[in-house]
């Protein structure tokens, strides 16, 4: 099927239409939507209805699936399909969770400019993102996702500024996000199984050939520089990168499916009414190697 495709944004963001996502795609569309995400980095798909096995298959047509730090834990999960990540605010009665609920606490770090598992010795390349459900538009915020361009961000530095991190490794860690929000109760265990990974600060992205900040709120410090100056580097970089400029602001629609590549963007989630259901599902493909392995 042909894959019909409308720019939002020059080089960063657009609407993709033709397949139905809950029918198993062809090669061809696969490399199409490829094209398309190498140059705009996020596109969108409207008015999909896919289950979670749908889901699942559509997205690993495009690489092996990543299992979530939420889906690896032991006990009960609402979501049957470990591949699947639950992004929403509901237990596993599909009851809203209440606000002081401490996986509740834990997701609210992805209301920081990240990327998804950099602090993974391999991390992820896309992520994909289904809406479900959505609470109504409210004072509290309509529960957008941001994404920033980090191949424009790298672009638009000085040219003395490339040259100083062009070799800068960063050490990568979940538990350092989260304590930025003031969050430490982490299940036994989970700090070892998760311990910091170091990162390219600046990567060549594979697809486009374009050189990219690699940022994240899980970014701790340099590695080999007093840990302040380099979180303050890090911070500065960030503010560079998610200037409006470089953002694009996602308004979510029942049936949407948005796909990013983690290599070259940063997202955050925003607020939304906490205590109206919101439902989406995400599934995320691995990289093969570390950006370490990677050229820069």
């Amino acid at each position: 099927m042909s894959l019909e495709c409308r720019p939002i944004s020059t080089e960063f963001a657009a609407e993709l239409s033709g397949p139905d996502l809950a029918v198993p795609i062809d090669d061809a569309t696969v490399d199409a939507i490829w094209s398309a995400i190498d140059r705009y980095a996020v596109v969108i798909f409207r008015d999909q209805r896919l289950t979670d096995a749908q889901l699942r298959d559509f997205a690993a047509r495009f690489g092996p699936l990543e299992i979530g730090r939420s889906a690896a834990r032991p006990g009960r999960r609402r979501l049957a399909i470990p591949q699947i990540g639950d992004i929403s605010n509901l237990d596993e009665d599909n009851r809203v969770r209440m606000l002081d609920d401490r996986r509740r606490l834990d997701s609210l770090g992805n209301r920081l400019w990240h990327t998804d598992a950099s602090y993974m010795p391999v991390p992820v390349v896309l992520g994909m993102l289904h809406a479900v459900t959505l609470p109504p538009p409210s004072a509290f915020g309509n529960g957008e996702t941001e994404f920033a361009d980090m191949r424009d961000a790298y672009d638009t530095l000085p040219e003395a500024m490339k040259q100083a991190i062009d070799g800068l490794i960063v050490q990568h860690d979940v538990f350092w996000s989260r304590a930025q929000i003031g969050f430490t109760e982490f299940p036994p265990g989970e700090r070892e199984q998760y311990p910091p990974s170091p990162q390219r600060l600046v990567r060549v992205h594979q697809g486009s050939k374009r050189k990219t900040l690699y940022l994240s709120a899980h970014a701790s410090h340099v590695v080999d520089w007093p840990v302040a100056d380099g979180r303050l580097l890090l911070w500065d970089l960030t503010a560079h990168a998610t200037q409006p400029r470089f953002v694009y602001s996602h308004t979510w629609r029942v049936g949407d499916v948005v796909i990013w590549d983690n290599r070259c963007t940063m997202h955050r989630g925003r607020p939304h009414d906490e205590q109206q259901a919101r439902d989406l599902r995400r599934a995320t493909t691995l990289d093969t190697a570390s950006t370490l392995d990677q050229a820069a």
